[in-house]
């Protein structure tokens, strides 16, 4: 089993983070501080799937495990970053038991699933599909993304669905769905976040969630209150960020 999908499905601490920049140079930084995986986002991000097949090589190459958020529940778009090698996938907007079961169908190949059959990076170029096949069964990720408010009201049937290994909390989306974008510290986004926290922990799944912030002591909150697979921030922000605060220093101080 892989690393990521054991360390899922036991619920332990696991910490990546989300890249929206396609270049290499990025990920070979962001691999220099520690991160476990990587997701790739192509749903919020001018990266298309010759940057997908490019990129996966890179984190992996890196020691770390490679995820796709993809941009939508569709057979195609899951498909294809399976084969350019991806460990696993993001699947946005999953509202019920039935996107779940949809999501997980397009990773697996029949009987389990329905995922058309093609030769690519991740079956070694045509040479390693037997191999591959029996990967795909045991080892590829599949997390659900909780974003909206029905998600939430559904949760139960969504993340009991076979082939699910967690949940991932978009907590800008989940509060726009509930006519407040981005304003996930009022009180009743709060309650949808808490019952998020107490049915994923009832569970034998993990819990995660998209940390925006590039201070490290968001994570550490989010790990208090039970989140074990927690993206930390994101490639322009932990860059933004940081040159901001130091050029706001420097002219405070000339």
């Amino acid at each position: 089993m892989g690393n990521l999908k054991l360390r899922l499905a036991n619920k332990e601490l696991t910490i990546g983070t989300w890249l929206t920049i396609a270049h290499q140079a990025v990920v070979e930084i962001l691999g220099s501080a520690g991160f476990e995986w990587i997701t790739i986002d192509m749903e919020h991000s001018a990266i298309d799937y010759g940057d997908v097949l490019n990129l996966v090589g890179h984190i992996q190459g890196n020691g770390m495990e490679a995820l796709v958020r993809v941009s939508k529940n569709e057979e195609v778009v899951i498909k294809k970053v399976m084969d350019a090698g991806a460990d696993g996938v993001i699947v946005p907007m999953i509202k019920n038991k039935e996107d779940a079961e949809q999501a997980v169908s397009f990773v697996k190949y029949p009987p389990v699933g329905k995922r058309g059959v093609g030769l690519n990076r991740a079956q070694k170029w045509g040479t390693g599909f037997n191999e591959y096949k029996d990967w795909t069964k045991k080892v590829a990720v599949v997390i659900a993304q909780i974003e909206h408010i029905e998600a939430v009201n559904n949760l139960e049937d969504i993340i009991n669905t076979p082939g699910i290994d967690g949940v991932i909390v978009g907590p800008y989306d989940l509060s726009a769905s509930m006519g407040y974008p981005g304003e996930y510290d009022r009180d009743d986004v709060k309650a949808a976040l808490e019952r998020v926290v107490e049915v994923t922990k009832k569970s034998n799944k993990s819990l995660g969630f998209h940390v925006i912030e590039s201070r490290y002591a968001f994570l550490k909150e989010r790990i208090s209150q039970g989140y074990t697979f927690l993206a930390f921030s994101l490639d322009f922000f932990f860059l933004g960020d940081r040159a901001r605060e130091e050029m706001k220093k420097l002219k405070e101080d000339l």
